[in-house]
């Protein structure tokens, strides 16, 4: 398979998985181990085209983000506590990912660890849906301080592929008593700071590499990759948080054990 197809379909990948809890990142790796590609040569692919999915959740809720911009000028308490929470929560997996560079990025080249943690993490989302007690929907801004906290602590978990940052996140947000819509976009905007230090700290460590043209997926692949995670990330923000708030995450849950199943099968018998 050509680069420039591979490149279009981990973009669709992308954009299908960033911001429900299956994990885009473990979906990555299993896509690159299905095409046969050597998940080294992508991963700086997979890191930077997040950023496409980044955009798409800044188009959707652009009004949110530039009137609590404008707010922190006017030093509005609200818009404030709105950048408290978000930062408060992006901190911890921040410290931990400088702290554990190395060994994050041994577990990114694991799919058996991808396998089991998709199944692993279905089960705890089926355990969470059924004891949780979320309360009615409140923005972002007046999540309290201890919960933005919490759910920060929560998104270290997904530092292990397969896991999904989505997914701990909402989780986590949802153990805590918070509404399922206020969850999601709350794992939405959290998204934010944390993808976007997450490239330029992968841009940081192996930038060198890719402007010297050393690597074999180039800019070209990851500007293609990064336009399709755009553009189906948006369709899929728009369409998520309707359906979470009706109907739950249970189906997400039994979708990551039949692909974790499924791929730690196929992982062991190939």
């Amino acid at each position: 398979m050509g680069l420039t197809l591979t490149a279009i379909l981990l973009g669709i990948v992308e954009g299908l998985t960033e911001f429900i809890p299956v994990s885009s990142t473990g979906h990555l790796i299993l896509a690159a181990e299905l095409f046969g590609h050597d998940a080294e040569q992508w991963a700086l692919f997979n890191v930077i085209i997040q950023l496409g999915a980044i955009l798409a959740v800044v188009v959707q809720y652009w009004s949110t983000f530039w009137n609590a911009g404008i707010g922190l000028f006017r030093f509005d308490p609200a818009s404030w506590r709105f950048a408290r929470n978000i930062l408060i929560a992006f901190l911890p997996s921040a410290v931990l990912a400088v702290l554990f560079k190395d060994t994050i990025e041994t577990l990114l080249g694991s799919a058996d660890v991808v396998g089991w943690a998709l199944i692993l993490g279905g089960i705890a989302i089926l355990g969470i849906e059924k004891v949780a007690r979320p309360g009615g929907y409140v923005p972002v801004a007046d999540i309290p301080l201890g919960k933005a906290i919490g759910v920060g602590l929560a998104q270290c978990v997904s530092m292990i592929p397969g896991v999904s940052r989505s997914g701990a996140t909402i989780m986590g947000a949802l153990a805590m008593g918070i509404d399922r819509k206020t969850a999601a976009e709350f794992s939405f905007f959290l998204a934010v700071p944390t993808m976007i230090g997450a490239s330029v700290f992968t841009l940081f460590n192996h930038g060198d590499e890719l402007m010297a043209g050393s690597t074999a997926v180039g800019w070209g692949e990851i500007a293609i990759g990064f336009v399709v995670s755009f553009v189906v990330a948006l369709a899929v923000i728009r369409l998520f948080v309707a359906y979470v708030s009706r109907h739950g995450f249970a189906p997400f849950a039994w979708y990551r054990i039949v692909v974790g199943v499924a791929a730690v099968a196929w992982l062991a018998l190939r």
